[in-house]
C-alpha cells in the first residue's frame, strides 16, 4: 500500500478526522488507499497555534508530547489532487471545494501548491511502528 510520511501534528489531525486535505508542493497521480505515517518530527510551535491546539484538545491531546511518532496511524483514500489556483477567498473556497471548519488553518494553500483530498478514514486499532520516507513509499501492513 502507498504511504506518506507527515510531520506531527498534521498526521494526527488527519487521523482524528479534523483534516481532510493534505497540502504539498507536488502533485501525485496516485488514487486509492494511502497510509498516513506520523514522522519522527513534531512542529512544536504549530501545536500551540490556536486552531490546531483547539482541535487536538477536543480529542484529549493536551501537549505535543502526547503525539505519536514513527508510526502509521490510519488509512485513507486519496480521491483527488487539486492545484491551488490562487489565494483562498474569505468564504474558504479553494480549487472549487469548500474548506469546512478549521481546514483552512491546517494546510498551506498558497498559489501553485496541491491539496490532496482525503476520504474514508480508517484509524488503525493500534499505531503501527514504521520508518518513514520521502515522497510516496510502499508500506507493508504486516
Amino acid at each position: 500500500m502507498k504511504a506518506i510520511t507527515i510531520k506531527q501534528p498534521w498526521a494526527t489531525l488527519i487521523a482524528l478526522g479534523e483534516k481532510k486535505f493534505e497540502t504539498r508542493s507536488w502533485q501525485t497521480k496516485h488514487r486509492g488507499p494511502l497510509a498516513i505515517h506520523a514522522g519522527k518530527q513534531i512542529d512544536k510551535e504549530s501545536c500551540d497555534y490556536l486552531p490546531i491546539k483547539q482541535a487536538l484538545h477536543k480529542h484529549g491531546i493536551e501537549s505535543y508530547k502526547d503525539l505519536p511518532t514513527a508510526v502509521v496511524l490510519a488509512v485513507v483514500d486519496l480521491i483527488d489532487c487539486h492545484k491551488v489556483p490562487n489565494e483562498i477567498s474569505p468564504a474558504g473556497i479553494a480549487f472549487e471545494k469548500k474548506l469546512e471548519g478549521d481546514e483552512v488553518y491546517f494546510g498551506d494553500y498558497d498559489e501553485g501548491r496541491y491539496a490532496w483530498e482525503l476520504a474514508n478514514l480508517q484509524v488503525l486499532p493500534e499505531p503501527t511502528p514504521a520508518k518513514g520516507k520521502l515522497s510516496l513509499w510502499e508500506w507493508n501492513k504486516e
